[in-house]
């Protein structure tokens, strides 16, 4: 299959290395960087059996040149830069789920710590002109002060936002250090369609109103969340991306959101009314989960200014589009018991 876009659309990213390249964002990701004619490499590790790519299900698995292994494997990252003459990273391969990273924080911190480290260092010794990483809001921990922005202290006090608070350190120090161009997202909630994780919320609520299931609330529904539209976030990466030839951006970390909290209430009640299966909410928790922030959104006035981004698919219009993903293909979503 043939590139989509103009093959002189990416003036500045020529070919790229999306690390996590097979996993719901990544594969977003991977699919505008397509649009734009980049040459696009993902390295990830093998998926589980049964289990689909998201680079399958979103139609550019041909597109896509493949290579699996570990992040923690020097060799292989040298091989997969040198031989596409890859000259912009995307890192986003991490351990995701915090119930994992609570349950083996070692192995967690060998992916998302020396991971990171280890990309690094590859991109540094072969000279690579851009590096973007994945860091994370949960980074921030736990703050009175909202929104989030990028001048916050990082207080992560669980295995999964420490991880993310270590590796956001490692790689900003690298531009300072060593001279390589990089800059790190903090990113909102991502949502759309191709999220295969069911324990997040929007994916289990969405599939679970589709199939005429209430929607299990683990809190009272107050938690309060930012929402980000998975091809918004597909779109500031390229900004960052774009914009990393300017000192101002180099070495620095940027949030993304929705631009609007919303509770966790609010939300799925959106998604039940959307999804007209004529099911609501089932609310069974009391508060804020354990391990769990109450409130958490970030002020993206940074992105905007530095990089000229802003969200443009609102909440109704995004959560629309993922009910319409999730209709589109029954076959990923969880068996109705």
């Amino acid at each position: 299959m043939e590139h989509r876009g103009d093959p002189g659309g990416g003036a500045l990213v020529r070919s790229a290395l999306v690390t996590g390249g097979r996993g719901f964002v990544g594969a977003w990701l991977c699919t505008a960087l397509l649009d734009r004619g980049v040459d696009v490499v993902s390295l990830d590790r093998r998926a589980p059996r049964g289990r689909p790519s998201t680079l399958a299900l979103l139609g550019i698995e041909d597109e896509v040149r493949e290579r699996e292994g570990s992040l923690v494997d020097r060799a292989l990252l040298d091989r997969v830069l040198a031989d596409r003459d890859v000259d912009t990273v995307f890192h986003l391969a991490a351990e995701t789920i915090v119930g994992t990273v609570r349950a083996d924080p070692a192995a967690a911190f060998d992916t998302n710590v020396r991971g990171t480290w280890t990309v690094l260092e590859a991109c540094r010794e072969r000279g690579v002109e851009r590096v973007v990483f994945a860091s994370s809001d949960k980074a921030y921990g736990a703050h009175d002060e909202l929104p989030y922005r990028e001048d916050l202290a990082l207080r992560p006090t669980a295995p999964y936002e420490a991880s993310k608070a270590a590796a956001d350190l490692i790689a900003r120090s690298y531009w300072p250090s060593y001279g390589l161009p990089v800059a790190v997202t903090r990113f909102a909630n991502i949502y759309g369609g191709g999220d295969l994780n069911f324990s997040r919320l929007v994916p289990e609520a969405a599939c679970a109103a589709l199939d005429g299931r209430a929607p299990v609330l683990r809190s009272d529904g107050s938690p309060v969340r930012d929402l980000l539209y998975v091809e918004d976030a597909a779109a500031a990466y390229l900004a960052i991306a774009d914009s990393l030839g300017r000192e101002e951006v180099r070495g620095e970390a940027f949030n993304a959101g929705g631009e609007r909290p919303y509770s966790v209430l609010e939300i799925v009640a959106a998604i039940t009314r959307l999804a007209a299966t004529g099911v609501e909410p089932d609310v069974r928790g009391a508060g804020n989960p354990d391990g769990e922030i109450d409130r958490q959104y970030v002020d993206a006035s940074k992105l905007r200014q530095c990089c000229g981004w802003e969200p443009r698919v609102g909440l109704e219009d995004g959560l629309g589009r993922t009910l319409d993903w999730y209709r589109a293909h029954p076959e990923v979503r969880p068996p109705v018991s």
